[in-house]
């Protein structure tokens, strides 16, 4: 493997963009939910946007779920959980609409930890949409349609272009090695049986395979 490359241009950036636009796409939502899921992560638009889901009154409760991550893990001095809570708030979501859950350290957990945290306050949703940072959307809906199966689940993501995404502190660099690991994740993990089965067309693939022989492998998992 060569080393990371601190700028990308020409096709591996064409390469790069194929994969964000393939990981972001969202199914239409439903007229309403029973919860949005907050998935905690580095990235607080997400938080806002799940505000925003929220305000839309697509649902009556959000659930706020991440404590450190790898990328949060020295970056953050609260949990993911109580960072996006605060975000929700001042967007206007009132306080009592806000669960948090902060032992989560990777998807699957958001979505177990928040079952067994609903499911200790007797609440058993049926659908639920999951507010991602845009290229986890699909890692989203596989992981929580594997791992809570009794919860009908969307994806809703900012609307933001692969060149609108990528604005400090979130680096191009770090979004591409990002969005290669998840790519190749929604193979792995579904033969871990971690997720549902997720459709990759052969481009993106190969778009994939051409990132992480060009550099960007640093969250590949290594067979």
């Amino acid at each position: 493997m060569t080393e990371p490359l601190a700028r990308i241009s020409g096709p591996l950036l064409a390469d790069a963009e194929l994969l964000y636009d393939f990981l972001s796409e969202c199914p239409p939502l439903p007229e309403r939910a029973d919860i949005i899921l907050a998935a905690g992560s580095h990235d607080c638009r997400a938080a806002d946007h799940a505000a925003a889901l929220y305000l839309r009154g697509l649902a009556p409760l959000i659930v706020c779920t991440g404590g450190f991550g790898k990328m949060t893990e020295g970056m953050f001095t609260r949990p993911e959980a109580e960072v996006f809570a605060e975000r929700c708030t001042a967007a206007g979501v009132p306080a009592g609409a806000i669960i948090t859950e902060c032992r989560a350290s990777n998807t699957g957990e958001n979505f177990a930890f928040t079952r067994e945290k609903l499911a200790a306050l007797g609440l058993a949703p049926k659908i639920g949409i999951a507010a991602s940072k845009p290229y986890m959307a699909r890692r989203v809906w596989a992981t929580g349609t594997r791992q809570w199966p009794e919860v009908r689940w969307f994806t809703s993501v900012p609307a933001l272009s692969f060149a609108e995404y990528v604005t400090p502190p979130i680096t191009l660099e770090s979004t591409v090695q990002l969005m290669v690991g998840d790519l190749q994740r929604l193979r792995v993990y579904e033969e871990k049986g971690f997720q549902a089965h997720v459709d990759i067309p052969a481009p993106v693939w190969e778009a994939y395979r051409r990132l992480a022989d060009g550099g960007f492998d640093r969250y590949v998992i290594r067979e």
